[in-house]
């Protein structure tokens, strides 16, 4: 009866990665083509493939980061050595870069924070929703710019906007990657 099981469910799990990939690639290429050389992140499954590509590309310098609020320094440092970067985060992260959002709402360099939506559409684990309900009005708060996108062309066309956004005017922009387009993860 396992394998039944197992086998019941292997296909449903290729069609969930075989669509993501898709999009998230297209956000990977457009990153890299607005000039982002500079990834940092906290590991997360919701961006998992764009931590793999930058990873593995010989041209971007890919930093793993203990917690979030280093990633606001690190694109503070790459913005002053003439560099361009991205945030990569969950939801939960947002409440840890709280007080360093200071340093870009007031020394006003570019930031793009891409982030993974928890605590919303789908979601099974309680300990999410806090921070998923809070982000969008922290990051906000912080005279950070918000976007939303919910599926993959709407991802594809927010991150374009939002890199227009920073790269141009110099904004502070999340994109909020929500739970309908990343697939809420279950929680056992």
């Amino acid at each position: 009866m396992a394998t039944k099981t197992a086998a019941k469910k292997a296909p449903a799990r290729r069609s969930v990665s075989a669509k993501k990939p898709q999009w998230q690639e297209s956000v990977y290429r457009m990153l890299r083509d607005a000039g982002i050389s500079q990834f940092s992140y906290v590991p997360d499954a919701g961006h998992l493939h764009l931590i793999d590509r930058s990873l593995a590309d010989p041209e971007v310098h890919s930093v793993a980061l203990t917690t979030e609020e280093e990633g606001v320094a690190l694109s503070a440092g790459a913005h002053l050595g003439g560099e361009k970067s991205v945030v990569l985060m969950q939801s939960s992260g947002v409440g840890n870069i709280i007080n360093m959002l200071s340093l870009s709402e007031y020394c006003k360099f570019p930031l793009l924070i891409l982030v993974s939506m928890r605590g919303d559409y789908g979601e099974g684990n309680p300990w999410q929703y806090a921070m998923g309900r809070g982000a969008q009005t922290v990051l906000e708060a912080m005279g950070v710019q918000v976007l939303t996108a919910d599926d993959p062309e709407d991802a594809i066309q927010t991150v374009a906007a939002a890199l227009t956004m920073v790269n141009q005017s110099g904004m502070q922009v999340a994109v909020l990657l929500t739970q309908r387009l990343l697939v809420a993860k279950s929680f056992a």
